[in-house]
């Protein structure tokens, strides 16, 4: 049986219990990076996210909060998922993984580029990342690409 009371007060515990799955944080990115906003467009990423997992998932960031659901403006059957206020609050902690992925992995996919501008300018990106996801932008179209030359950015939905 799954534990349902916090195990202490301490912050990042609070953090890791929000976050203790790396499905959650590669939705927000999905989010951020790529602009996706619906089921199969999350289901679509290169991870491959089970169907059952990604329910669960997106079912327990909105009722955290971080995700907002909303009926599909172009299809009134289905919905789509946005940041909440608080979910935009994770902004710079998925830009600080991405940084700290890129500087640590040898076979990084990240725009060395990009990330060089990030390590002198952390302020100035994230203000403009913070800009086209506010306005449901995806950064890899508004924000020089985070991938390889080559690398496709997964299709939008």
């Amino acid at each position: 049986m799954k534990r349902t009371d916090r195990k202490s007060d301490c912050a990042i515990n609070f953090s890791l219990e929000t976050f203790g799955d790396p499905w959650s944080l590669l939705i927000v990115r999905d989010i951020i990076f790529f602009g996706k906003r619906t089921y199969s467009a999350f289901l679509a990423s290169n991870e491959r996210i089970g169907t059952s997992i990604l329910a669960q998932r997106l079912r327990s960031l909105e009722e955290k909060g971080i995700l907002v659901k909303r009926s599909s403006p172009d299809d009134g059957r289905s919905e789509t998922y946005h940041l909440s206020d608080k979910g935009m609050h994770l902004l710079p902690i998925v830009l600080e993984l991405m940084a700290w992925g890129a500087e640590h992995d040898p076979e990084t996919g990240a725009n060395k580029k990009l990330m060089a501008s990030y390590r002198t300018d952390r302020q100035g990106i994230l203000e403009r990342a913070r800009k086209v996801v506010m306005n449901e932008n995806a950064i890899v179209d508004h924000i020089p690409s985070v991938f390889r030359v080559g690398t496709s950015p997964p299709k939008k939905p």
